[in-house]
This record gives structure tokens, C-alpha cells and sequence, in this order.
């Protein structure tokens, strides 16, 4: 009995296998789904009656890629048993390039090429992954001209790459070249540029798509049924690695990747490898060296991290995984949105573009009107570049009201506050708004550094008060951090979730704490950075060692991009707060020279650690640095930078699980990457801890607390985890259940 692939022969003889997974709004294609598309296809070249197959899906998506808990589920099985877990994951990825080259091959003689039975791919929408890979593997691909619809193999943003055929295909199709920005970059672009790109050949009417698919099938040829790598003399475009040209262009492709990823990244690597060495020999050798490249990645702890935190965590918690148990839904139905500045009007944006009517308030008409403009400007952009219609721009922009009437509150039941990190002002627009929302209405606070519970108090309703962190800019950042008051109730944690639900986003729960969760550890990365270019490191050295490691800006540049500004208001602030407690730091008085002596403020104001041209252009670091803070003549070992700037946010990463800010060990992770960029190639920073060893990692404290200061020294939790030989995962993460 099918369950995911339906199989249906027509009047013509053209069989359509239709994926429908069961109970799902996007297919992900897992170990039944894989039994059944062989089975499909084995059906339809047994049966002489048979004339070709369209492979199709029910959904508005043809699929989304792999479902990489099958990969965690396996590996886990086999270790349980006491098998090989690299074998048993060669034995299955093999086991899927057989399925695809047996749908690629389609019953053709393999000595004489005939006999083939034409293969068309017809997808409706998005294709991700392995949705592409099959794609690859039939003999035509066409895709509806579906304004939403992306094609690509995303694979290497998650610590993988396209290990299903996909890149060995994609080469012999496009080149090195050609191929890059779909292995490399992972990029996921419309249909009509992947076909401009020549790797689907037809983009048609969404309600055309199945007749046109059949009616290729119905008058393709028998050499249409054969891949050109399939027949003899086959060359790959641009040359192989042993043609003049190719050459050329193959050591172009690992200087580019190189340069990219700084070689940190270990899908990259072998991506590189499997594409060099499978150039070289028949298409199916190429295959195995893919499969047996795709199986090390996948034994890589590097690439295990980043398929936990940034496919199996994130999924999960995107789905709920911390929402308060018993609460019923509690979507969004009318906003309101305090604050019309660059933060709200870039919440009011993507609550508008998820469907929510949304009133937008600000202190007087012109101001949110200035607001809403800059909401219309974002989608007129979506307009120009073709992510949008004209039509849904203006239904967007119609769900916004801008006022500086607070009465047009009534009815609103989630309120997010936005205005200027003032207390006073913050609890003035607090009562303001509770003097006319419902009772039952949610207030959150979108506050970066002060403290929820102490925010609180301005409201009348503590218990439905809660912080929501946006990160700028609010419609390209993924994450959003939720923070829980001492007295924030369950409705309001829910309400808080669900919220980011509808809007797409990524949520993580945290505890309240001085800077939650994301600044304490992005802030102590920044000031580690200052307070060696105040000892006298090479601000260069700084910078590189950080993107070494895999940040992707260094700190002197991330402070840049935030404001100078802005991070001597954090220091001040946090030193009048804590007083005496304050821990002094050399990065401070960088600071007040660079802004209040020099009037530095970053790339806001074209000047900052970086000097800038007229447009705003980063020329390189500021000369006079380097005569501001006389660079040392002894200049430390890259490791020891690199330790620095990498602890500095991954003890704080421990201390906040240590403390109880973090409540689930994985929104620590996911949270650092899609928060400040925390080296993804790690899996986070707590992943990145498990990948050193609890013990190697102490011992990398020990000597920076004896060399730099006690801010270095292990924490607790730390220690106990490398004197019983655990990790964090092992002791907090949620356990993989085996096969």
C-alpha cells in the first residue's frame, strides 16, 4: 500500500507518481518515502503498457529536502547495535544514488542506450534538496511559474552538501562554474533563473504544468530518455581538471571557496574533493566517491553540529518545542505596534506581511506616517524584485494604520512596544496602551538590554507583560528572543510564540537577565576585541582571526555596524547599574576616545574602525588607529586570539545555561547563529565546546584566566562536565531516539 507516492496510469500510458506526504504542509522525503518512489518506478518500466513517467507533487510544493532525522536516527541505531555508523550510512545514501540512476537510466540497454522509457520532473512550487536531486536525475524538468517558488540545494548552509547525486550531476550539466552558486552558496532562486541557468528546462503555467509534463513524455524521443553523460565522448563544460581550461577553472573554484568559507567549513572541503576526483572517472565511480565524501561529512562532528542546530533544533523549535503545555492557540488577530521608528515599522512590516491588521503608533501623525513610508519602500522593493505584485504590495500596506491615537488600540490582542530604550518612556506608552487594550491582551516589550521584570512594574498585568527581542534589521533577521519576567505568565509565553510563529521567524525562551541572552555573549566578543586592539594586537590580526574561526565579521567590524555610540551608552549604563560590580575594561576608554575625542560612531557616521568613502564604502582599518594604540612589536600566536575571542562569548553561553537564562540547551545554539553569527560551522557555541571536549576546553581556560584575567576562568558546570568526562549534549540535549 502507497502512502507518500500515489501511482496513477492515464489513457496514454503515462504514469504519474504524485508525493503526498502524509499530515505534512511541505514533503521531506524519508526511508518509506524512498522504498515507495523505487517501487513507483519499478512498477511503471515493468509494465509494457507504460509509455513514460511524470514525477509530480500534490502539495503547492514539489518537497524540502531530506529528512535529516533519518541521518541522526541511523547513526544512533547503529551505535546502539554495535555497528559501523559510516557504513551504515554509505550503504544507505548508495542505496538512494541506485533509486535515482535507476530513474535516470529508465530501462535503457546500458551497452546500446535504447529502450529507455522518458522521465519528466513537473513541480508546482519549491524544490529543496533532494527534491532538486531527483529533479537531476529525470530527463526533463519543468516548474509553474509560481511567484513563490524557489529552486536550489541548500544543503551546505546546513553542514552538508548534495550528497545525492546532486553534485555530480550539476557538474557534468553546468561546469564548475555554472554549478558554484548552487553547491557553494546554497542558493535558492525562481524558477526562471534556474532556468536561464540551464538546470530546469521549461517554466509554465501553474495550470498547464501536469498536460505540458504528459505531452512532453507523449512525444519524447528514445534519445531523449539519455543523459549526455551517458553517452560516449561526454565532456564537462569549461573542461576537467586536466584540460587547459579546466584547470584554470578548477583551482579558481577552491581559491573562491577557500576564501569564502576560510576553511573552517568541512562540507565545503569535501564537496571540493568529490567534485575533483569524480571529474576524473566514469559517472558511476564519480557516484560512489560522492557517496563515500557525503558519508565522512557526515561523520564530521563539525557537520553533525550544524545539521542539529541548524535543521533538526531549529525545526523544533520553530514547531514549539518550548510552548507551555495546555495553552490554546493564541495567534494574532490585530496588532498594535508602539513606536514607529526603524524597529517598529520593521515589525509592523512582517506582522502586516503575515496577515495581521496592524495599528502603528507613534507621538504625532507626521512621525507615524514616516513609519509607515518605510514600510512602503520595503515593499516596493519586494515589488522590484519581482517577490511581490503590485496588487499584494497594496493589500499588504492596507492592513497598516498609522496614528498617534491610542484609542485605535481597542481590540488589539498582542501589543509590542518599540520606542526608545528609556524607562520612563517605555512605562509612559505601557499605560498609555493598557488604558484601552482588552484585559486579556498581551503587552510585550521589544528592549534589547533592560531588564523585563523591572519594566514590569509599569504595567497593571505583569503576569500578561513580556519581552520580545527583534534583531535589526527586523525583515532580514531570523531570530527572535522572547524573555520571560519573574512574573510573565504561560498565555503570554504562548501568545509570545505563536506571534513568531505567524510572522516566520525563530523563536528562543529565555529567563530574565541582565542583556538575556544574546547580548551577554555578543558584548563580551566586541570588548575582547577592543581591549587587544588597546594592548597593542594588529587590528588586522584581530579581524582575520575571527573570520578564521568562522565569525563573519570580525569585532572591530560588528562594532562598526552597531555604533560606537551605542556600545559606550551599554558600557555607561551597565556601569552605573552595577557600580562597584563593574568589571573595568581597557575597551571602555577606546571608546570615549574613539567617540566623544574623535567622533567615531561607526559606519553610521562613515567613521569608525574602519574608514569609509563618501558612499558609505569600508576602505579598510582607519590608519590612525594604529598611532591612537601603538601596535606591539611581539604580537600573540593566532590560536591565542582566536581562544580569546571564542571563549569570551562561549563561557558566557555556559554561564547563562549555568544560571537558568538558558532553559533548553538548544535554543543556546541556534540562538548564537542566527543571533550574531556565532562560527555556524560549529553547530554554536556549545556545540562548539562539546566538539574541543569539556576537558580540552578547560584547559584552554585555565591558561587564558592565568595569562588575561579571571574572566577567562571556567565556570562551574564546565569543570564538573570535564571531570566526568560528559559533554552538553549528552547531559542536556534531548536524546535521539534509534530507528
Amino acid at each position: 500500500m502507497t502512502e507518500i507516492f500515489h501511482y496513477d496510469v492515464d489513457a496514454d500510458g503515462i504514469a504519474t507518481l504524485t508525493w503526498d506526504l502524509p499530515g505534512a504542509s511541505m514533503n521531506v522525503l524519508n526511508e518509506r518515502g524512498i522504498r515507495e518512489l523505487d517501487e513507483g518506478i519499478d512498477k511503471a518500466l515493468a509494465d509494457d503498457a507504460v509509455k513514460g513517467v511524470v514525477i509530480t507533487s500534490a502539495k503547492k510544493d514539489f518537497a524540502g529536502g531530506m529528512d535529516l532525522n533519518v541521518i541522526a536516527k541511523m547513526k544512533a541505531k547503529a551505535a546502539s547495535m554495535g555497528g559501523n555508523p559510516a557504513e551504515t550510512i554509505f550503504g544507505f545514501v548508495m542505496d538512494l544514488h541506485r533509486v535515482l540512476r535507476k530513474i535516470e537510466r529508465a530501462g535503457a540497454d546500458p551497452k546500446t542506450n535504447k529502450g529507455g522509457k522518458p522521465v519528466c520532473w513537473a513541480s508546482p512550487g519549491t524544490a529543496a534538496g533532494i527534491g532538486m536531486e531527483i529533479a537531476l536525475a529525470c530527463h526533463r524538468r519543468i516548474c509553474a511559474d509560481n511567484p513563490k517558488a524557489r529552486l536550489g540545494l541548500p544543503e551546505i548552509l546546513v553542514g552538508i552538501f548534495p550528497g545525492s547525486g546532486g553534485t555530480t550531476r550539476l557538474i557534468r550539466m553546468l561546469g564548475v562554474m555554472g554549478a558554484a552558486p548552487f553547491l557553494l552558496e546554497g542558493k535558492m532562486q525562481a524558477p526562471a533563473k534556474v532556468k536561464a541557468a540551464g538546470v530546469i528546462d521549461d517554466v509554465v503555467p501553474a495550470d498547464e504544468l501536469l498536460a505540458r509534463a504528459k505531452d512532453w513524455v507523449k512525444n519524447a524521443t528514445e534519445k531523449d530518455a539519455v543523459k549526455p553523460w551517458d553517452e560516449k565522448g561526454h565532456k564537462i563544460p569549461g573542461g576537467g581538471p586536466y584540460h587547459p581550461a579546466g584547470f584554470q577553472t578548477f583551482l579558481g573554484g577552491i581559491v573562491m571557496t577557500h576564501g569564502k568559507t576560510q576553511g573552517v567549513y568541512p562540507a565545503a572541503k569535501a564537496m571540493l574533493s568529490a567534485v575533483y576526483e569524480g571529474a576524473m572517472v566514469p559517472f558511476d565511480t564519480a557516484l560512489k566517491i560522492e557517496a563515500r565524501w557525503f558519508t565522512s561529512v557526515l561523520m564530521n562532528p563539525s557537520s553533525e553540529a550544524m545539521i542539529r542546530s541548524l535543521f533538526i533544533n531549529k525545526q523544533a523549535l520553530e514547531k514549539g518545542a518550548v510552548r507551555p503545555e495546555g495553552v490554546p492557540d493564541m495567534s494574532v488577530r490585530k496588532l498594535g505596534v508602539l513606536g514607529a521608528g526603524m524597529m517598529g515599522a520593521g515589525i509592523a512590516y512582517v506582522s502586516a506581511n503575515a496577515g495581521m491588521e496592524v495599528v502603528l503608533i507613534d507621538r504625532d501623525q507626521e512621525s507615524a506616517d514616516r513609519g509607515r513610508a518605510g514600510i512602503a519602500d520595503l515593499l516596493a522593493d519586494s515589488v522590484k524584485k519581482k517577490r511581490i505584485t503590485e496588487e499584494k504590495s497594496a493589500e499588504v500596506l492596507a492592513r497598516v494604520t498609522a496614528t498617534p491615537d491610542y484609542a485605535k488600540l481597542d481590540g488589539c490582542d498582542l501589543i509590542v512596544e518599540a520606542v526608545f530604550e528609556d524607562p520612563g518612556l517605555k512605562a509612559k506608552v505601557t499605560e498609555m496602551a493598557e488604558a484601552v487594550i482588552p484585559e486579556d491582551a498581551i503587552f510585550a516589550t521589544n528592549t534589547s538590554t533592560l531588564p523585563i521584570s523591572d519594566l514590569a512594574k509599569a504595567s497593571k498585568r505583569p503576569g500578561r507583560y513580556i519581552g520580545i527581542h527583534f534583531f535589526s534589521p527586523v525583515h532580514k533577521m531570523n531570530l527572535v528572543e522572547i524573555i520571560k519576567g519573574q512574573e510573565t505568565g504561560d498565555e503570554a509565553v504562548a501568545k509570545a510564540l505563536d506571534f513568531v510563529r505567524q510572522i516566520r521567524k525563530t523563536p528562543i525562551v529565555v529567563n530574565d537577565a541582565r542583556f538575556f541572552y544574546a547580548n551577554r555573549c555578543i558584548l563580551p566578543y566586541v570588548n575582547e576585541g577592543v581591549r587587544m586592539l588597546a594592548e597593542g594586537v594588529e587590528p588586522a590580526l584581530i579581524e582575520n582571526a575571527a573570520k578564521q574561526m568562522g565569525m563573519p565579521l570580525g569585532p572591530l567590524q560588528l562594532t562598526d555596524e552597531t555604533s560606537l555610540d551605542l556600545g559606550l551608552k551599554i558600557a555607561k549604563a551597565t556601569k552605573a547599574a552595577m557600580g562597584d560590580a563593574y568589571p573595568e575594561s581597557p575597551a571602555d576608554e577606546v571608546l570615549h576616545v574613539l567617540v566623544e575625542e574623535k567622533e567615531r560612531l561607526g559606519r553610521k557616521n562613515k567613521a569608525g574602525f574602519y574608514a569609509y568613502d563618501e558612499k558609505g564604502k569600508r576602505q579598510g582599518i582607519w590608519p590612525e588607529l594604529r598611532v591612537l594604540w601603538p601596535v606591539a612589536g611581539d604580537q600573540p600566536e593566532l590560536e591565542d586570539v582566536q581562544h580569546r575571542l571564542m571563549m569570551a562569548q562561549a563561557l558566557e553561553a555556559v554561564r547563562a545555561l549555568e544560571e537558568g537564562v538558558l532553559m533548553d540547551i538548544r535554543e543556546g545554539d541556534v540562538g548564537a547563529i542566527l543571533g550574531w553569527g556565532f562560527a555556524p560551522w560549529s553547530g554554536g557555541p556549545l556545540s562548539w565546546l562539546d566538539i574541543l571536549g569539556a576537558k580540552r576546553a578547560v584547559e584552554i581556560c585555565e591558561d587564558l584566566a592565568a595569562r588575561f584575567g579571571e574572566r577567562f576562568a571556567a565556570p562551574k558546570l564546565l569543570r564538573d562536565l570535564a571531570a566526568k568526562g560528559e559533554s552538553f549534549y549528552g547531559r542536556f540535549g534531548p536524546k535521539v531516539q534509534a530507528a
